[in-house]
C-alpha cells in the first residue's frame, strides 16, 4: 500500500513540476516566472524526499536541505536583482 501511495506522489508531483516548467517558459512577467522557479524548487524538493522514503535511505534527506537552501537563496538573489538591478551593494 505504501509503494503505490508514493508512486502516486510521484506522479503528482512530477505533474506539477511539469506544469512549472511549462510556467517559466510561457508566463507574461519576470514575477510570475519567479514564482514558478521558486515553485519548482519546493516540488524537487518532495521529489527527492519521496524518493528517500522509497528507497529508505537518509542520504536523501540531507539533499533536500541542501537543494532547500540553495532554492531560498536564489530566489532571494534574483529578487533581489530585479528590483535593484544589483545583487551585491
Amino acid at each position: 500500500m505504501l509503494e503505490f501511495s508514493l508512486i502516486f506522489a510521484f506522479v503528482c508531483f512530477g505533474l506539477g513540476l511539469a506544469m512549472n516548467v511549462y510556467r517559466v517558459f510561457r508566463a507574461p512577467g519576470v514575477p510570475d516566472r519567479i514564482l514558478a522557479l521558486d515553485t519548482m524548487v519546493v516540488n524537487v524538493i518532495a521529489l527527492i524526499v519521496l524518493y528517500g522514503m522509497f528507497t529508505r535511505s537518509g542520504i536523501n534527506f540531507e539533499a533536500a536541505l541542501l537543494f532547500a537552501m540553495t532554492g531560498f537563496v536564489s530566489t532571494v538573489a534574483y529578487c533581489k536583482f530585479i528590483l535593484r538591478g544589483d545583487i551585491i551593494e
